[in-house]
C-alpha cells in the first residue's frame, strides 16, 4: 500500500500541497484529476522521493520515504516504473537502448543477451515488437509513449506512475494508451496512478478515481459518481476540461 498523509509542499512563497491525504490500495488504478497548478505531478514526485515533503509523509509497504537512506530509496524506486509526460525518451539513442537503461543502470549485474530478452518481451507487451534498432524521431508520439511505458516496464515494477499519458496524442491513440494501462493492470497485476485531465481516461481506465483542488484531495470514490456529481466544483471542472 501506498499512504500519503498530511502531505505539505511550498516553492518559494507559492503554495502547492495543502495536506494531502491519500491511500492507494495494491493492484488498483487510481486516477488523480484536476486544474493545472493543483499539484498532481508534485504529488507524484513524493511518492518515489523526487521531493521532499515541508510537512507530512509519505509510505510505501510500510516504509517513510522521505526517511530512507540512498540506498534504501534506490531499492524502494525500482519498485516503481515512472512514464513521463513527454515520455523522456533520449533522441541520441536507439529504442532498444532507451527502454534498457534502467537495466544496464542497475546493481545486478544483468547479462546483454539477457538484457536483449527483456527489452523485446517489453516491447510486445506494449505492441511495438522488432523496433529496437529505430531512434526516437522515427516514431510517432504515440509509439514515442508505448516506448516509454515498455522503459518503464524493464524492472518488473510493482507499481507505475502516469503523469498525463494521453497528451498530446489524438483521440484514437488516446484510446489506445488507455486500453494499455488497463491491459497491463490486468495482465500483470501492477498498481497504477494516472495523472490526467482526460475525462475519457477516467472512464476508460480507473477503478477509483480523486480530484486535486486548492492542494488537497477534494473528492475521492468511484468514476461515475464524479462524473455525475453536481457539486458546483467538480461539475465546473469536468465541463471546463470537456472545452479543451
Amino acid at each position: 500500500m501506498i499512504e500519503i498523509k498530511n502531505l505539505h509542499k511550498s516553492f518559494g512563497t507559492k503554495k502547492v500541497l495543502s495536506g494531502v491525504n491519500l491511500n492507494i490500495q495494491p493492484g488498483e488504478t487510481l486516477v488523480i484529476v484536476g486544474r493545472s497548478g493543483c499539484g498532481k505531478s508534485v504529488m507524484l514526485k513524493h511518492i518515489v522521493g523526487l521531493l521532499s515533503p515541508d510537512e507530512g509523509e509519505v509510505k510505501v509497504e510500510g516504509k517513510i520515504i522521505n526517511q530512507l537512506s540512498e540506498k534504501e530509496l534506490y531499492q524502494i524506486r525500482r519498485k516503481f516504473g515512472f512514464l513521463f509526460q513527454g515520455a523522456a525518451l533520449f533522441d541520441s539513442m536507439s529504442v532498444e537502448e532507451n527502454v534498457s537503461l534502467p537495466l544496464v543502470e542497475s546493481e545486478n549485474g544483468i547479462k546483454k543477451s539477457e538484457i536483449d530478452k527483456i527489452v523485446a518481451e517489453k516491447l510486445e507487451l506494449v505492441g511495438l515488437p522488432g523496433i529496437q534498432k529505430l531512434k526516437p524521431s522515427e516514431l510517432s508520439g504515440g509509439m514515442r509513449k508505448r516506448v516509454g511505458l515498455a522503459r518503464a516496464l524493464a524492472t518488473t515494477p510493482d507499481y507505475i506512475l502516469y503523469d498525463e499519458p494521453t497528451t498530446g496524442l489524438d483521440p484514437i491513440m488516446s484510446d489506445s494508451i488507455d486500453n494499455l494501462i488497463k491491459d497491463l493492470s490486468e495482465k500483470i497485476n501492477v498498481t497504477s496512478i494516472v495523472v490526467t485531465h482526460d475525462m475519457f481516461s477516467v472512464k476508460n481506465v480507473a477503478d477509483r478515481v480523486a480530484m486535486m483542488h486548492e492542494g488537497k484531495i477534494y473528492y475521492e470514490g468511484k468514476p461515475d459518481e464524479l462524473l455525475n456529481s453536481k457539486d458546483e466544483i467538480i461539475y465546473d471542472f469536468i465541463k471546463r476540461t470537456e472545452t479543451l
